[in-house]
């Protein structure tokens, strides 16, 4: 293929920072479950940080899987229909995910909920950092004229 594609130094570098944030809260919403509701509570709070770190991760993974078709002639269509997919995958995952896990006796509901919520608040704060700390030109590929002389117009 050819030069590789700007978002995908973004994509990992925000892989990588949402990992390190989810352990973090997976951590912390373990602890907390435990202290609320005990074993079960931190089973629920466990589950539902990875439940809340899984989804946006996929996002990614699929954005960076469809621009290693960068070049390809059908590349746009390719994108598309990877990160499409992978959309449409990940609702049914979600949808399956909560009425599977809402009907285990063990899942203690407001303790996955605000897991789940505070690893979606992460992952929007890691995007949103590393988004404003990454440098990247907002034209590429653009070639400036060169000088003229003053007599030239």
């Amino acid at each position: 293929m050819t030069t590789p594609v700007s978002s995908t130094p973004v994509l990992r570098a925000a892989l990588v920072w949402s990992a390190v944030v989810t352990v973090v809260v997976l951590v912390g919403a373990v602890i907390v479950g435990a202290l609320v509701a005990g074993v079960n509570g931190a089973w629920s709070g466990g589950v539902g940080a990875a439940v809340g770190a899984i989804f946006p991760a996929l996002t990614a993974i699929s954005i960076l899987v469809a621009n290693r078709f960068y070049g390809h002639p059908a590349w746009l269509q390719i994108f598309f229909g990877v990160v499409l997919g992978g959309w449409l995958l990940k609702f049914v995952l979600v949808i399956v995910a909560f009425l599977f896990l809402l009907r285990m006796d063990w899942v203690v509901a407001p303790v996955f909920f605000f897991a789940l919520l505070a690893t979606a608040v992460a992952s929007l704060v890691v995007d949103v950092v590393v988004i404003s700390r990454m440098r990247l030109p907002a034209v590429s590929d653009t070639v400036l004229p060169e000088r003229s002389s003053p007599d030239e117009v």
